[in-house]
């Protein structure tokens, strides 16, 4: 039952109904979520999984104090194993937005500041030559008109990312390629990693254009460097442990592995799940040589609930502070112009389908379905979403093990969120 709460001239509500001004018992629904509502939304999460769409699935509603959880499925592709609320998932690229609340905290200890150039402490990236044009050879370059600061990496704008065409098609493709920084998972160290990037050169001028992805492992070893520790150590010690996440991290260990599903991908001619990794002695059974905070975490969907709920409570959880207000404020709004957007908004839907960008995750400027503008999250290629909206007091996420396609997880996607916003009550 929900608190007691004044309504109009006189009377209560609760979660059954309330008393008029006249005396009257009226019928209300509770003031969080929806019971028919989440009916439905478990209904059409079960037709995914009965379709073979994906193995199984973890999602969460959670909207003020009411929180609600459907596992549906198995942890492998014809296996008996079922999902469970506690089951692990590769977050993939929804490791972003805490890397860059790691970030935060360093710019609010004042050891980080926003429009200074990281050259102090990533002088990997000093100096910085920028191609002429994208499809250019190598040493065809331009001085970069400004250094990188951190802004930029957190916006990712810094002038280096994933490159929206074929594998191959321009030189500096495969120049990162045959540097082997085009894999989630290099055999070699952040030091390593930052050295190899710092031979190459930038795609276009820092703060011209939104490129994805690299910015955030960029972040990884700023953050690692600057705190004097490995990734994980901060994040354990200053998000991991204040919010409760105690499942969250960079590999999975031995004593529970076995709540690791396997990871698969579809066939793109016939549909069905490949298998990508592994749970026992795949990728993420061993501590990485890189902790990548782009797509390394592992988590649970209640440890990524404490994070987003921080954030929707403007940076405290559990009467603790973690961010401050300013600081979330700033996160989650949108700091591209219309020019930085192109690169965005030529990636197509999945990317460009937002309008904004924020620290890390994606920020909604215009109503295009159901979500209302302001709210933020992300969504993982290795099948996961994420988001909070504040105009709701609204976080939904959802988790499977099965990667992002063309066909099945926007359906998926769509109608997860779609079932999430009219559970609210």
């Amino acid at each position: 039952m929900s608190k007691s709460t004044s309504w109009g001239m006189k009377g209560t509500w609760d979660s059954k109904g309330a008393w008029d001004a006249k005396g009257r018992w009226e019928e209300r629904e509770r003031p969080g979520l929806s019971q028919a509502g989440l009916d439905r939304m478990r209904w059409v999460l079960a037709g995914h999984v009965e379709s073979g769409a994906v193995p199984g699935l973890v999602a969460l509603v959670g909207r003020g104090d009411e929180t609600h959880v459907e596992a549906l499925g198995t942890l492998h592709a014809g296996g008996t194993e079922p999902m469970r609320r506690d089951t692990l998932f590769r977050m993939a690229s929804l490791s972003k937005p805490i890397t860059a609340a790691a970030v935060m905290i360093l710019v609010e200890e004042c050891r980080l500041r926003l429009d200074d150039p990281v050259d102090e402490w990533l002088p990997e990236l000093a100096d910085r030559q920028v191609l002429r044009s994208i499809d250019a050879p190598l040493d065809d370059t331009v001085p970069a008109a400004r250094p990188i600061t951190v802004r930029d990496l957190l916006t990712f704008t810094f002038g280096f990312g994933v490159v929206p065409a074929a594998p191959d098609t321009y030189p500096i493709q495969t120049a990162i390629r045959e540097l082997g920084l085009d894999t989630t998972a290099p055999d070699f160290g952040p030091d390593e990693w930052i050295r190899r990037l710092g031979t190459l050169p930038l795609m276009h001028q820092p703060g011209e254009l939104w490129q994805y992805h690299v910015g955030s492992d960029v972040l990884s070893v700023l953050v690692a460097r600057v705190s004097g520790q490995p990734l994980e150590g901060f994040l354990r010690e200053r998000l991991f442990g204040p919010l409760g996440m105690k499942d969250t991290g960079f590999h999975v260990p031995a004593d529970r592995i076995h709540r690791l599903p396997t990871s698969y991908a579809h066939n793109p001619e016939n549909g069905e799940p490949v298998v990508w990794d592994e749970a026992a002695g795949g990728k993420y059974s061993r501590p990485p040589l890189f902790q990548a905070g782009g797509d390394g975490l592992v988590s649970t969907v209640d440890d990524y609930h404490a994070f987003f709920r921080m954030l929707l409570n403007k940076g405290t959880f559990g009467g603790a502070r973690i961010l401050s207000r300013a600081s979330v404020e700033l996160m989650t709004m949108d700091h591209l112009t219309p020019g930085q957007k192109v690169e965005k908004d030529a990636f197509g839907d999945h990317f460009g389908r937002h309008g904004g960008y924020g620290f890390g995750l994606a920020v909604r400027t215009h109503r295009r379905d159901l979500a209302s503008p302001g709210q933020f999250g992300w969504d993982g290629g290795l099948g996961t979403t994420g988001y909070a909206d504040p105009a709701e007091d609204l976080v939904g996420i959802l988790l499977t093990q099965s990667a992002m396609d063309s066909v099945h997880t926007p359906r998926l996607h769509k109608d997860f969120w779609t079932t999430a916003y009219q559970a609210i009550a």
